[in-house]
């Protein structure tokens, strides 16, 4: 089968490569342009986003800027799967997310640690009802809600084939997490508008599989190599030297040598789109009876979600995907009896300071290691898949975003933030880059204080002093925002239709400014990019 194929091909190609050679040389000047697909290949972001913070200093290397190879990863407890795909990470150090709980409400407005801290981390906008937890009403603690559209719809609606909404899947089941405000992070309009995304994976598939049929045949060697961005070349590679070693006349010889210049100009990538194959998907392990398969078993639905996310990307159905851990769930699959929201307290509850439950600590560390071990598997499906001489993760800001750093002291400083991929060379790659002075000794936080002594401290006992790593989050959006092709108004912040780059995001790049429950106008201090995170 695999002569009859590759031989068809060539001769179909030497016949269109005789037509085809007196505008060789227009083609390759628009090559020399364009340089093929890594230049129009569709730029995306993909989130992958945690709640409940982590064990900070098991989760940050030492060094907070300059470069980080396997060697560092590898001596991280928590980030060590990621260890082989050093070379195309970025850490970015310094940051604070907008709207800070604590006690004082000095950095953020006082509802709740999470349902504020949630509904601002992708709006930068306060939340109402504007008031602490008090009275048997609980106003403000369940049902606040942002003031502002979240970055996954504003990003969507520009960036994605036909507009519409961003893919938000919400790994585990939606649940819960269509109304109980303590755990939703997407919003499709400033009415506070909740967007519940996707649960079940095999609601993703049969979407895609709309777009390249359901058969079930496996695919010949050849068209699996084809839907894996091999080239034309590439699969003929064997016969094309058997047939350049065939006696021919010179004329065709040009022939040939005619149509491998078309196959190298034309040919050398896969057009956006050309991998959304049944093929592809079976590649990636999935179909009707696998997708249906995973039940309630998380270790085994992450991984399905997170194949039909590069599936996604390969069809170019959707350029925005976010990805969600649920909130509150008890890791039975890890041996854990004991929900997460209750253990990164430390006590067993939700309560603030107390006695701390047994092996609190390595119980939090061995949910960090279980997340860090998925996105460790997202990044290297997305470096699996070529599109021209870069692979998909290339083309893609892949960003694993934490609800907090610390998940019982409750704070947005020193925010744990992971990027894989350059999105096109946009971005720097193989290191970290702290925003905040550049200081390659920043603290990684001090989550490992907490229980040395029995005892939990009250939420503002642990974690990062809330004067360090404070720069805003608003510059690290309007960065991907940027390099995913969003535009902004002339006033830089994003709209449909825009012109101009993107300088501004949310309400508020000062989370102080939350305080008072967001009556000042908006204000942005600090407008513009990170530009050391920019490669050039």
């Amino acid at each position: 089968m695999k002569n009859t194929f590759n031989r068809r091909t060539i001769l179909r190609g030497l016949g269109g490569a005789a037509v085809a050679a007196p505008f060789l040389s227009s083609v390759a000047e628009r090559e020399a342009k364009a340089q093929g697909m890594a230049a129009t290949a569709p730029k995306r972001l993909i989130v992958f986003f945690t709640h409940y913070g982590c064990i900070t200093n098991r989760w940050f290397p030492a060094k907070s800027h300059g470069p980080l190879t396997t060697a560092d990863y590898m001596a991280l407890p928590t980030l060590a799967p990621l260890a082989p795909h050093a070379s195309k990470l970025l850490m970015v150090r310094g940051i604070r997310a907008m709207n800070e709980w604590s006690f004082q409400g000095t950095y953020g407005q006082k509802n709740d640690p999470h349902t504020q801290t949630c509904a601002s981390f992708f709006t930068a906008y306060p939340v109402t009802p504007n008031a602490p937890t008090s009275g048997i009403d609980n106003i403000g603690k369940f049902d606040a809600k942002p003031t502002g559209r979240s970055l996954d719809h504003i990003c969507a609606e520009q960036v994605n084939k036909t507009g519409g909404a961003p893919l938000f899947m919400q790994i585990g089941g939606v649940n819960g997490s269509a109304s109980n405000t303590q755990a939703v992070i997407s919003y499709s309009d400033s009415a506070g508008t909740i967007f519940p995304g996707v649960g079940a994976p095999m609601q993703v598939f049969s979407n895609l599989t709309n777009l390249f049929g359901t058969g079930t045949t496996t695919p010949s060697a050849d068209t699996y190599k084809v839907a894996r961005g091999k080239s034309v070349i590439d699969i003929c590679r064997e016969d094309i030297t058997n047939l350049q070693r065939t006696p021919m006349s010179g004329s065709d010889k040009q022939k040939l040598t005619t149509w491998m210049e078309l196959m190298h100009y034309t040919g050398g990538a896969v057009v956006s789109g050309a991998q959304c194959t049944q093929a592809t998907a079976t590649g990636l392990g999935l179909t009707t009876s696998t997708v249906g398969a995973g039940g309630s078993d998380i270790s085994k639905v992450a991984p399905l979600m997170m194949d039909l996310a590069v599936l996604t990307s390969l069809c170019d159905s959707n350029r925005v995907i976010f990805m969600k851990m649920p909130a509150a769930r008890t890791y039975s699959n890890l041996g854990l009896t004991m929900d997460s929201h209750s253990i990164s307290h430390r006590i067993g509850n939700a309560g603030m300071g107390g006695a701390c439950v047994a092996d609190a600590m390595n119980m939090i560390h061995t949910i960090d290691k279980f997340y860090a071990t998925q996105f460790a598997y997202l990044v290297k499906r997305l470096d699996s898949f070529m599109e021209g001489d870069v692979t998909l993760l290339d083309n893609t800001a892949t960003v694993w975003f934490q609800e907090m750093s610390d998940g019982n002291s409750h704070n947005t400083n020193n925010a744990p933030i992971l990027q894989a991929g350059g999105c096109g060379g946009y971005f720097k790659t193989g290191q970290a880059i702290n925003v905040e002075g550049a200081s390659a000794t920043m603290t990684p936080g001090n989550s490992d204080g907490d229980c040395v002594n029995g005892q939990s401290t009250n939420l503002d006992g642990v974690g990062t002093p809330p004067t360090v790593a404070a720069m805003p989050i608003n510059k690290y959006f309007c960065n991907l925002m940027n390099a995913i092709g969003v535009k902004a108004g002339a006033d830089g912040v994003a709209v449909k239709g825009g012109t101009a780059p993107v300088t501004k995001f949310g309400k508020y790049d000062d989370t102080k400014l939350f305080s008072d429950g967001g009556t000042m106008p908006a204000t942005h201090k600090n407008p513009g990019e990170y530009m050391e995170l920019r490669a050039t």
